[in-house]
């Protein structure tokens, strides 16, 4: 199904978020408007002087078109308008019924969700917060409780899993960029491979416990993790064989002072890697080195060994 609505809104839940869990969880999802005037009945049938007259009796006139405003939309967006909410780090999405029910006097209103609230997209991925642009999630930051979504390209674009064509462009650049470091990496002397490996585990958060250059029995390299205290068997080669792996992993499983064994070769046989996994070894090949060389911001550093 293609998201295509006529219009985008988002709505928060009850003030501070009362009413998310039972309107998303609950057993009747739906879109809930606090409602605290007596003209439900003049809403209905879109009387809305008789609204905007009784909320200026109370209000600022500038709050006044605003609360109007945002009533308005409740009442009258059709079943095609796509309401947007947040909860539990997510963003979650659906259309609504145009029935408006009355819960209770002067308390709130709401809308059946038409097959419920949705947090996922077109593909099944989770919309998580951290995973959204700042420039649509800042619309959390809103002081009513309805406005427009100015995101709304985006917003879908992501609902229906088809990311913008410059962040498919940039995606399909970075592949290119990881493609293109790999014969870098392979033409590395072995130690500027193994100083190209401590680059890229200590800028991912791990510490170098033993002498770099100075290989130990055994073990290349030993890095910690401080804050989890995990220590690592870090085995780098420039080649490696099936046999050297299965050597290094039984000397591995002999010292119970490490908690993880990497494994870093960027040229070898591919049975490596299912027997790395099976004695459940992180094996780092060459397109996984490649990888985290670019994330790591190494790229200028291998053109300037390579030249």
């Amino acid at each position: 199904m293609t998201v295509n609505p006529s219009e985008v809104r988002f709505i928060k839940l009850g003030r501070g978020g009362m009413w998310e869990k039972d309107c998303i969880e609950g057993s009747s999802p739906s879109v809930r408007f606090g409602f605290d005037n007596p003209h439900h009945a003049d809403c209905l049938r879109g009387d809305w002087e008789k609204l905007d007259q009784y909320w200026r009796q109370h209000k600022r006139p500038a709050e006044v078109t605003k609360i109007v405003s945002q009533t308005k939309d409740f009442y009258m967006l059709g079943a095609d308008a796509l309401w947007i909410t947040f909860y539990n780090r997510k963003l979650y999405w659906c259309f609504a019924d145009t029935t408006v029910i009355e819960l209770e006097p002067h308390g709130s209103r709401l809308r059946r969700a038409i097959d419920g609230w949705r947090c996922t997209d077109a593909t099944g991925s989770t919309l998580f917060v951290d995973s959204l642009s700042g420039r649509l999630t800042k619309v959390q930051g809103f002081r009513g409780t309805i406005c427009n979504v100015h995101e709304r390209e985006y917003l879908l674009a992501r609902l229906n899993g088809a990311p913008l064509k410059d962040v498919q462009d940039a995606a399909a650049n970075l592949e290119f960029l990881k493609v293109s470091i790999a014969p870098l990496i392979q033409r590395l002397h072995w130690k500027d491979f193994e100083l190209l490996v401590d680059l890229i585990l200590t800028r991912a958060g791990w510490q170098r416990l033993s002498p770099l250059g100075k290989t130990e029995k055994s073990i290349d390299l030993e890095m910690l993790l401080p804050v989890t205290g995990r220590r690592a068997f870090v085995q780098v080669k420039s080649s490696a064989t099936l046999q050297e792996l299965k050597d290094y992993t039984a000397q591995y499983r002999a010292m119970d002072q490490y908690e993880e064994m990497l494994f870093v070769v960027h040229t070898a046989d591919p049975s490596l890697r299912e027997h790395a996994k099976e004695e459940e070894v992180t094996f780092l090949g060459l397109e996984e080195v490649a990888s985290l060389a670019a994330d790591s911001g190494l790229t200028q550093w291998l053109i300037q060994k390579a030249t």
